[in-house]
């Protein structure tokens, strides 16, 4: 995921997505665990995307 793509959505819709990012990490974190994972780099990757949404939402804040 692209920040430019980011940056065009709403607060609402961004924290919507982070929502639905943040279970999907906790579902990958335990699968992982358990060794259900068949990749386990797309953990770090769904958690740099949760960080460009936090980004996001704190620069719209700001304005």
């Amino acid at each position: 995921m692209k920040f430019a793509d980011i940056e065009n959505k709403s607060v609402t819709e961004l924290i919507k997505q982070k929502n639905e990012l943040s279970a999907k990490l906790f579902e990958m974190k335990m699968k992982n665990s358990l060794g259900q994972l068949a990749t386990p780099h797309q953990v770090r990757n769904v958690r740099r995307d949760i960080a460009r949404i936090n980004t996001a939402i704190v620069r719209k804040a700001a304005r």
